[in-house]
């Protein structure tokens, strides 16, 4: 316990004692108290907001973490979801159709990133033709979802759909709960919570160290022993694992999935969330992805196009004026100052000793 305790607080992430830990826990029980206060629709918005973040996490470990961009995130979010809406549909009239559905496509998404992963990294792909890779890899599935709106394309009972997508797929019901409205909205924010402190628990023990390792040098790490591509090959899978979490999420949202929610725009998405908040932060990336699928949602429902071309607009930003994201930037210029009297009474630049 104490073990787990001291990794939780470890250095490689915003956030450490007593005073962050209370805060989080009482954000916490703000989510937990929200539905009380709001309507259903209200809760389901909140619920759509958060689903995506563990995708965010998923990259943020990939690419902030371990050095790696991945561009095609996304075709881990559309494989486990069309999967779970295949079986879950097929499957929906039995006691544990739509638990399987889940699990199936949590395995969906993490076997096809084993596979794909093994040849990227054990190829030794230089690490700019990763991202082309993996954007190619999440057009392609696109491109051939949207091919497959004839009735011919159908497993079992279930048609895929074509550009119009694969409709009316079935909630998740666990023995005699059936997640939506409320349930639903808790079981996102449980999922949510869940991911980030796994994922603050990996960075923090030793596998996420050399994880940081191969971000710095990659060389180095591989003459002090360790297997770099299988290290990198481990983080790809399980941040495509977290994105079928969060496609799996999605399709019981809406009930719903189109293959534009694996196209070149929504590709893009996951980069920015992270970019913004701060790749090498998991609770930056959690808080910029909450407050800009807000930002696109509030945009796009009220009829704005533009959300797309200011989220982008931000990203431009980011890059020029504080590349390691907002988030971060504020984060640690606060505990900079707040560290500024310690650092000039003992640093080796105060006045008279030496400058």
């Amino acid at each position: 316990m104490m073990r787990l305790l001291r990794l939780l607080n470890g250095p490689h992430d915003l956030g450490q004692g007593r005073a962050f830990w209370s805060g989080m826990a009482l954000l916490a029980a703000a989510f937990l108290a929200y539905p009380a206060i709001a309507s259903s629709f209200a809760a389901s918005n909140v619920a759509y907001y958060l689903l995506n973040i563990p995708m965010a996490l998923g990259l943020s470990l990939l690419w902030g973490y371990g050095g790696v961009l991945s561009f095609g995130q996304v075709a881990f979010y559309g494989i486990a979801g069309y999967t779970y809406g295949i079986v879950a549909g097929n499957f929906q009239d039995f006691a544990w159709g739509t638990a399987a559905g889940a699990v199936a496509a949590l395995l969906a998404a993490g076997l096809s990133a084993a596979a794909f992963g093994y040849f990227v990294f054990y190829a030794r792909v230089a690490a700019w033709i990763v991202p082309i890779l993996t954007l190619v890899l999440a057009l392609l599935l696109s491109t051939f979802l949207g091919l497959t709106a004839g009735y011919q394309w159908r497993v079992g009972g279930i048609q895929l759909g074509g550009y119009n997508g694969m409709t009316g797929i079935p909630a998740l019901q666990i023995g005699g709960v059936t997640f939506q409205d409320y349930a639903f909205f808790y079981l996102v924010a449980v999922v949510v919570a869940a991911c980030y402190i796994a994922l603050r628990v990996w960075v923090n023990a030793h596998r996420g160290q050399v994880l940081m390792a191969i971000r710095e040098d990659v060389l180095r790490t591989e003459l002090l022993g360790y297997d770099v591509r299988l290290e990198q090959l481990r983080a790809f899978v399980l941040a495509s694992v977290l994105a079928g979490v969060s496609g799996l999420l999605y399709v019981q949202w809406g009930n719903y999935i189109t293959p534009s929610a694996i196209g070149l725009q929504q590709a893009a998405l996951p980069v920015i969330w992270v970019a913004v908040g701060g790749r090498d932060s998991l609770l930056a990336v959690a808080i910029s992805t909450f407050l800009l699928n807000q930002l696109s949602y509030v945009l796009s429902s009220s009829g704005n196009q533009s959300a797309l071309v200011i989220v982008g607009g931000l990203l431009v930003a980011v890059m020029m004026f504080a590349p390691e994201g907002i988030i971060v930037g504020l984060g640690r210029a606060r505990w900079l100052r707040a560290l500024a009297p310690w650092r000039s009474a003992v640093g080796p630049g105060r006045p008279g000793h030496g400058e």
